[in-house]
């Protein structure tokens, strides 16, 4: 009965095209914009505005159209799920 404790960023390889994307654009701008739109205290919370732009980038980055699937791909690819 051994423990293993593995990191999500130790799976992502150090070149991966996500890990670029991440390094160079700042998605704070963001959340910014959309902090009026979001309610903090008015029923279930929301999905953080720069999850769901990411998941776009992701879709539109690797050709999946439907976001159904894309949700799937995140659930099981490590490098989406990390971005």
């Amino acid at each position: 009965n051994q423990e293993v404790t593995v990191s999500v960023e130790s799976l992502v390889p150090v070149d991966h095209f996500l890990r670029a994307v991440e390094a160079t654009i700042d998605f704070s701008f963001i959340e910014e914009k959309l902090q009026p739109y979001y309610c903090e205290d008015n029923g279930r919370p929301s999905i953080h505005p720069i999850t769901l732009f990411k998941m776009m980038f992701v879709g539109y980055f690797y050709g999946i159209r439907s976001e159904r699937q894309l949700e799937k791909e995140i659930e099981t690819n490590i490098a989406y799920r990390w971005f």
